[in-house]
């Protein structure tokens, strides 16, 4: 990493004099300032009133219940937090009792015994056999480095790209990790996933960006890392939000800023181009409850040619609807890859780029709904 980053994106300093950018990711930058600790440092320490051994005797649904009990008081908790500070005097280096952190780990690991991280329930133990993300137990690591490449807000972003994917888009940039060469990488444990994220937090990260391929299937080893992070780095989602409304409820405590893909303005598409079945529904009720929540959260959308009628104007007016306090990076980056160009006529309505009258629409559409692009698009 080239100690003057800063020269080769300047706007990663000045986009933090914008009074939006501050207040719409106000706690991320207070934690990547070090003035509050992640969530995670603040779930690792918060008790769950349950002896840890006893957590091996208890059905899921026993843990479930749990889960939902003591996630509502430490949200309360964190509002408070968040509105008024004071996160450092709730990190405990020990606690007697099972921590909110060691609780979802158990639960994590239970949900992927019958796997049921993602929308698309595929059920297998994935300790025997992989999913319909071709993703095993462990996940592997294709690489980790300091990117320079994303929203300004975020660079330099730690990003560990997992190989797999529970999605098939056919125009994938990563396709080479996310569906052909899903064993390239490295295998890593909590530990060992533990140990990248401290070695990219020391070269200078803020923030730790999990994404791939897909962070999904790899939730459980994600969140068992945490246990083992000792850096106080922000940890960010970056995610097609397929995911289950479980895995959702056990993950939210953990993240500090999400940054999720926002594809398609109906099912149909999605189904189409990324075979993911239900796709607007899932998403929508995943980005519910994390723009509900109040959490910082940047979401992206990528211009398709010839869909802007059915997705990205969909899209826009759904985040202008529902998620007020987001920041949106409407991309122009779109490039026909992968499927697309092996298969062009039967791709044909993406079998090129966008159209710069495309990309204008797009800001004309976000301008009228009153969206926040600017700064980050």
């Amino acid at each position: 990493m080239r100690e003057d980053w800063y020269l080769v994106r300047p706007d990663a300093i000045y986009v933090w004099s914008s009074e939006t950018v501050k207040r719409k990711l106000s706690w991320y930058m207070r934690v990547m300032l070090g003035r509050e600790p992640p969530k995670f440092m603040i779930a690792r320490s918060y008790g769950t009133g349950v002896e840890k051994r006893s957590f091996s005797e208890m059905s899921l649904t026993e843990l479930l219940r749990v889960h939902e009990s003591v996630s509502r008081e430490f949200r309360e908790l964190m509002k408070q937090i968040m509105r008024s500070g004071g996160g450092w005097e709730h990190v405990k280096e020990e606690l007697s009792e099972a921590s909110l952190l060691d609780l979802k780990i158990e639960i994590m690991h239970r949900l992927v015994k019958e796997c049921s991280l993602c929308e698309h329930r595929c059920g297998v133990d994935r300790r025997e056999r992989k999913g319909v993300c071709r993703v095993g137990y462990y996940p592997r690591v294709s690489s980790y480095f300091l990117h320079l490449g994303e929203e300004a807000p975020l660079v330099p972003s730690g990003t560990i790209f997992y190989t797999g994917c529970n999605f098939r888009c056919v125009f994938c940039q990563n396709y080479d990790i996310s569906q052909v060469d899903i064993e390239s990488g490295i295998e890593v444990d909590a530990r060992e996933l533990a140990r990248i994220q401290e070695e990219l937090a020391e070269s200078g990260a803020r923030n730790i960006n999990h994404v791939g391929g897909e962070p999904t299937p790899n939730m459980h080893v994600i969140v068992e890392s945490m246990k083992y992070l000792g850096k106080p780095v922000p940890q960010l989602w970056n995610s097609n939000m397929y995911m289950t409304s479980m895995a959702l409820d056990v993950l939210r405590d953990l993240i500090d800023i999400w940054l999720p893909d926002f594809k398609y303005g109906n099912n149909e598409c999605a189904l189409r181009l990324s075979a993911a079945k239900n796709y607007f529904d899932v998403v929508t009720r995943n980005l519910s409850v994390v723009c509900g929540s109040g959490d910082p959260i940047i979401i992206r959308h990528l211009v398709l040619p010839n869909h802007l009628d059915c997705c990205t104007e969909p899209v826009l007016k759904w985040v202008a609807s529902h998620c007020r306090n987001a920041l949106v990076n409407i991309m122009d980056q779109y490039r026909p890859m992968f499927w697309v160009l092996r298969s062009s006529r039967r791709y044909r309505d993406i079998a090129r780029r966008p159209y710069r009258s495309e990309i204008m629409r797009a800001y004309n559409i976000a301008d009228e709904l009153g969206l926040d692009y600017k700064e980050i698009s």
